[in-house]
């Protein structure tokens, strides 16, 4: 009997384990604006992310890059190794919200123009 629920307390776990570490993070890939405590005052500046899977790459409104990666006690937070800080992310992956007060949020670009009417 007490084989038997070894065996299941090791299933559990990881079964447990296996789905935290197989889901993958929200896609963070795009053009970012700075839009709040902005790095020389560079309001409205482009940031630009780049990530493969759980590893992320970015560029900030001052031209500075550093490598970053999701937390695994945290599905929101972000840590950027040369910054040395952390932020958190929305769900949509719009926002992104670090320690110290800096904002970006993600830029879209124009709205695509109309279509041209026929006459």
């Amino acid at each position: 009997m007490r084989a038997k629920a070894v065996l299941y307390a090791i299933f559990l776990v990881t079964a447990v384990g296996a789905t935290q570490a197989d889901a993958q993070p929200i896609n963070l890939t795009g053009k970012y604006k700075c839009w709040q405590t902005c790095r020389y005052g560079l309001v409205g500046g482009n940031v630009y992310i780049t990530q493969n899977g759980w590893d992320i790459n970015v560029l900030n409104e001052a031209g500075e890059s550093s490598r970053a990666w999701f937390d695994w006690f945290s599905p929101t937070r972000i840590w950027f190794e040369s910054w040395n800080t952390g932020a958190v992310y929305s769900p949509d992956g719009m926002t992104i919200q670090f320690d110290r007060g800096t904002l970006w949020q993600r830029d879209l670009g124009l709205p695509p123009p109309p279509p041209r009417r026929r006459r």
